[in-house]
């Protein structure tokens, strides 16, 4: 057995996603588990540097998790051959040019989603990573989901027949930060910095609905600041300039239709944060984000509507569980497992910066629905490129 060290440069793990899911649920948790075996019987095993622009955090963080190497020197790191790897968790406005830096340092590319705060830049850093021969991928986690996997696996199986529509409901009450803390950093809220859920969460229905259902080819979407005021780390109030609601509507290759209700104004009425419910000729699924449950044609109550008497139906207890069968990893750590793979022994990785890039366009074209308050089709990003 052959153990291959790779150096990871990660910047911008010192947030909120970066440190729980990126380092320490993913590539700390892939160290104390011996590194990434591949088929040979070889292993991979990750050696991360550290980078950001707060050194007492990066010193707390690094020694926190028993990690050798941090920096606040971005350059000097990339100038370091044994760093092959160049991943990104840092805000949406400051990532463009760090990944230029990295892609022309030869470092492949492994990067957060939205990859660019616009489509022409996404599109141009994919092209740079293209022409450069460096292998490059953009985080898709919610394919990896138990809940999403289950769902996969029913539609692979034909249970739907002719799928119909998907209706999304995602969200939460995220607190405004003056007498409970707030659940999210303040930049969340302002446009200028990024901000919005239509950015960010846009890119995650892009590439869901792709992956499991067909390429959206329209959308229509309206947003809402509906909480107009919030409190920030700092105890002090600001105006929020961004989206915190987005109500959306997309067109799917075949005809599918699927709607999603994305808000961090909503209280939770739900068994889980994310609920997909997909209804199809021959039957329908409600998938989580680690449960799915199924209902058949042939064990669907016949409802009849009568507001004039009680329901005595209880329609929940009509569905079925979809079994696990199998084990679920966290899915972050799934995703970078395949993509030190990819990089090492050129197994396929399919979600690279040009499908990263289909993501931020949806986001773009939504809000670009909602300020002209029209549907909008969806170009595809091959006929604009090259």
């Amino acid at each position: 057995m052959t153990v291959r060290t790779i150096g990871i440069i990660m910047n911008g793990v010192t947030g909120r996603m970066g440190t729980n899911q990126h380092l320490i649920r993913s590539i700390v948790a892939i160290r104390k588990q011996g590194g990434v075996r591949l088929s040979s019987g070889d292993v991979i095993m990750p050696n991360p540097i550290l980078v950001g622009r707060n050194e007492t955090k990066l010193r707390a963080l690094a020694h926190a998790h028993g990690i050798e190497r941090w920096s606040t020197d971005l350059s000097a790191c990339l100038a370091n051959p044994e760093d092959e790897i160049y991943f990104d968790a840092q805000a949406t406005t400051l990532r463009a040019d760090s990944l230029r830096a990295a892609i022309q340092a030869g470092k492949h590319i492994y990067c957060e989603k939205p990859t660019a705060p616009d489509s022409a830049t996404a599109l141009e850093l994919a092209r740079l990573a293209r022409r450069a021969g460096v292998k490059n991928g953009a985080v898709q986690d919610m394919l990896f989901l138990p809940g999403l996997l289950k769902l996969r696996r029913v539609i692979e199986s034909g249970f739907f027949g002719r799928i119909l529509s998907v209706r999304g409901e995602f969200g939460y009450w995220v607190f405004e930060g003056d007498w409970q803390p707030t659940q999210r950093p303040s930049w969340n809220y302002r446009k200028e910095d990024g901000g919005g859920i239509i950015v960010d969460m846009l890119c995650h229905w892009q590439y869901v609905l792709a992956n499991l259902f067909g390429e959206v080819q329209a959308v229509s979407c309206m947003g809402a600041t509906h909480i107009p005021e919030r409190v920030d780390e700092r105890g002090e109030r600001y105006a929020c300039t961004a989206d915190d609601a987005a109500y959306s509507t997309f067109e799917l290759a075949g005809g599918i239709i699927a709607h999603f209700n994305s808000s961090w104004c909503v209280r939770v009425y739900r068994d889980e944060l994310l609920t997909l419910q997909v209804d199809g000729t021959h039957g329908s699924a409600l998938a989580g984000l680690r449960e799915c449950k199924v209902q058949s044609r042939v064990n669907t109550p016949r409802a009849i509507w009568n507001p004039d008497i009680p329901n005595t139906m209880d329609f929940r207890a009509e569905w079925m569980d979809v079994p696990n069968n199998g084990e679920f990893e966290n899915a972050f750590k799934v995703q970078w497992e395949l993509f030190l793979k990819h990089v090492v022994s050129g197994t396929p990785f399919p979600w690279d910066l040009a499908v990263g890039a289909k993501g931020v366009q949806l986001a773009e074209l939504g809000l670009r629905s909602w300020q002209e308050r029209c549907w909008v089709d969806v170009p595809d990003l091959t006929l604009m490129g090259e």
